[in-house]
């Protein structure tokens, strides 16, 4: 409305449409304020995406490469020639290319498994005393031990009146920890209590018991030579493997000392069936991963391109991020094994890993082929998780997550910008209601005014119009 109309209205007394008038000078006022937040919002809102996508980007891209890395499919595996007898598989960070060796399972290890014989069920009272728990080596002869040799592991157990039952001896045994694990066994006849032991020779076990005088009964659960009372199911045995023809004992069936740098499961024992061992490259898996690498970073590389273009990138100017490229071009040329043979590769630029004009990156098939059939042992090290591309990419991703310097910083930058323009907007929200409230009153005051002076003139007129009636 202009200043002519409003003079207008008002000399034709009330009627002014002063919710809306005040709404226009208020808008009006603060148009310019609010249009600047709009933008300035929207920058900060995009920044804030962009820098979050980035940082997620690269912490996920190091994070898969690293998960690839240490699944242990980049890495030369050993090989058994019949898995249903052992598995192998590459102990962390060990290096098994060029395995080869012949093994025979003659015994596998065995625990020792005792158990009582048959009573009236878990919850019949048993008697109280101390259980002494042995254990030593022990000879074994249809389900009785023959004969034991103490070694220097005793417990003992204390059988109080709350533990006075099968399943209270059984739930006392466990809770001590000794090296056994007991249970419950029942059946239509009754109970039994079950006692096993670890793997190994050594791990036969006697239990002896004292009882309480006037409360016996623990003597039942007496294992051992001379012990009626139960019976020794599975004796206790080392596991016995041929390496190459030399006999060795081990108290696992999971052995990780016999072969440097692989693990073996025996899984059966097999005597006179001779297995071959070896071992398998991931050329396959090396080649793939390559590829994969590739196509990420190029498909980050993009992401980044977007975000600092020249003309409507939002991170054009943030210094983080310029780092953040920086870094990751000079990966093809970084040097990913320490301490190479003369003539070995040692970067991804020598294995066929090329940089474009614009940053990309690109495989020469050939090249990389080549590098895997002539050193595979040095691509396979490029790949290791603990030093080699994954550890570069792990060192990229930390600097990039860094609070101080990093995109994380950034983020941290604009959302504070972000939380200082909402904090100003709403004091210019604030401040426009006010004026709002002081305009509404003011112009409410001015109408009531032009109201009663419209009323006078109204009285008037009647007033004049009836003197000049009267004179007619």
């Amino acid at each position: 409305m202009t200043t002519a109309s409003i003079i207008s209205t008002l000399g034709a007394g009330s009627g002014i449409d002063t919710k809306q008038l005040v709404s226009d000078l208020v808008d009006a006022q603060y148009a310019a304020e609010t249009s600047k937040y709009d933008t300035n919002s929207e920058t900060l809102d995009t920044q804030i995406s962009a820098v979050g996508d980035l940082l997620s980007g690269i912490t996920g891209f190091a994070g898969a490469l690293k998960s690839r890395a240490t699944d242990g499919s980049l890495a030369t595996q050993p090989t058994s020639s019949d898995s249903s007898i052992l598995s192998v598989s590459a102990l962390s960070g060990a290096s098994v290319s060029g395995l080869d060796a012949q093994i025979e399972v003659r015994q596998l290890a065995s625990a020792q498994v005792a158990s009582t014989g048959v009573i009236a069920g878990a919850d019949a009272r048993i008697g109280t005393g101390t259980l002494t728990l042995t254990f030593g080596s022990a000879s074994v002869s249809d389900g009785a031990m023959t004969d034991f040799t103490a070694g220097e592991k005793t417990f003992d157990i204390v059988i109080g009146e709350d533990d006075a039952t099968l399943q209270g001896v059984a739930d006392a045994i466990n809770a001590a920890k000794a090296g056994v694990t007991a249970s419950i066994l029942t059946d239509a006849d009754g109970a039994r209590l079950v006692l096993k032991s670890a793997t190994g020779a050594d791990q036969a076990f006697t239990l002896t018991a004292a009882e309480t005088e006037g409360d016996e009964g623990l003597a039942a659960l007496d294992i051992g030579v001379g012990a009626t009372g139960t019976t020794i199911g599975t004796a206790a045995a080392d596991a016995i493997v041929a390496v190459d023809g030399i006999a060795v004992r081990r108290g696992s069936n999971t052995i990780t000392d016999l072969i440097p740098g692989v693990k073996i499961n025996l899984s059966k024992a097999a005597p006179g069936t001779t297995l071959k061992l070896g071992s398998e490259r991931p050329t396959a898996a090396l080649s793939a991963v390559v590829s994969d690498f590739v196509d990420t970073y190029n498909q980050y590389l993009g992401m980044i391109g977007d975000a600092t273009d020249v003309s409507t990138g939002t991170l054009k100017n943030d210094s983080a991020v310029r780092t953040l490229s920086r870094s990751l071009s000079g990966l093809t040329l970084a040097p990913l094994i320490a301490d190479a043979p003369a003539g070995t590769p040692t970067t991804l630029a020598e294995i066929g890993v090329a940089t474009n004009r614009d940053g990309t990156l690109s495989v020469d098939t050939e090249r990389l082929e080549a590098a895997l059939a002539r050193f595979p042992d040095s691509v396979e090290k490029m790949f290791a998780a603990a030093n080699g591309l994954p550890s570069k990419m792990a060192d990229i991703s930390a600097a990039a997550s860094s609070a101080k310097t990093g995109l994380a910083a950034s983020q941290t930058r604009y959302t504070d910008k972000q939380d200082d323009l909402d904090e100003r907007h709403e004091a210019a929200l604030t401040a426009a209601e006010s004026l709002r409230t002081r305009l509404t009153q003011q112009y409410a005051a001015m109408d009531a005014k032009v109201a009663s002076y419209k009323a006078t003139q109204d009285f008037i007129k009647q007033q004049v119009d009836a003197w000049n009636a009267s004179s007619n």
